[in-house]
């Protein structure tokens, strides 16, 4: 297999497909040995720092799910905010029910039952994230307190699919073309706005985020390429002649 010009996860995507075809292969009998088996993955290195929205950005997507219709303002402007003030994973806001969700005047928090690893943790929710959220509680019908956080229109648990494809089309309606926006997206704004605010913080953020390495959360303080270029320009050594 010729890697030249490949991307790492492109060849190792590819590279488990071929596993598990000549693992069936053997299992059939149509192969004697597991030829792929012994065939390690590439090495993958993550050398950029993730790229979150800016504030412009921000304003402009909850502008554009403020203004949804068919009455979906309140639950599409609280889902972003949660998203963006608390760092969910697309599959923990998924999963959230009115029960994971503990507000009062000065404090709130968001319970999140099966994090990746099935980890469960306590994440802490602002006011802005508990405003956005009562707007959106006081609109529904007398919920149980085990209904899902985010319904469809027709009271339905949201889907992870959906989610994506909601915050996708938000996006779209706030014409914002500079990066991707995805659910991840809002989640590195998140984390890059934490880290802006509390220098130093990486172990509180890894808590929030619910890494369990602290070499995953120091992605977010590695330079990126505007603030090396930032750094070059000041350089003394930046001399004509």
């Amino acid at each position: 297999m010729v890697a030249t010009g490949r991307r790492p996860a492109t060849v190792n995507r590819r590279l488990d497909a071929l596993r598990r075809l000549c693992r069936w292969a053997r299992g059939t009998g149509a192969l004697n040995i597991d030829a792929a088996g012994n065939v390690r993955p590439m090495r993958t290195t993550r050398n950029r720092k993730p790229v979150g929205l800016t504030d412009i950005e921000i304003h402009a997507l909850l502008r554009a799910a403020g203004a949804s219709s068919h009455g979906l303002a309140a639950r599409n402007y609280a889902m972003m905010q949660v998203m963006l003030q608390a760092g969910l994973r697309v599959g923990e806001v998924a999963a959230l029910r009115i029960a994971d969700v503990t507000m009062n005047d000065r404090s709130g928090s968001l319970r999140i039952r099966h994090g990746k690893g099935l980890k469960a943790r306590e994440v802490p929710l602002n006011a802005t994230g508990r405003r956005a959220l009562k707007q959106h509680l006081d609109r529904r019908q007398s919920p149980g307190q085990d209904a899902a956080l985010f319904v469809s229109s027709r009271e339905t648990a949201m889907p992870v699919r959906t989610i994506q494809a909601v915050i996708a089309s938000l996006a779209r309606r706030a014409r914002l073309k500079r990066i991707a926006v995805s659910a991840h997206t809002l989640r590195h704004t998140f984390a890059l706005s934490y880290l802006r605010d509390n220098p130093g913080k990486l172990v509180e953020l890894a808590s929030l985020l619910g890494h369990d390495s602290l070499d995953t959360t120091v992605i977010y303080t590695r330079p990126s390429r505007d603030d090396l270029a930032a750094d070059l320009e000041r350089s003394h050594l930046n001399v004509d002649g």
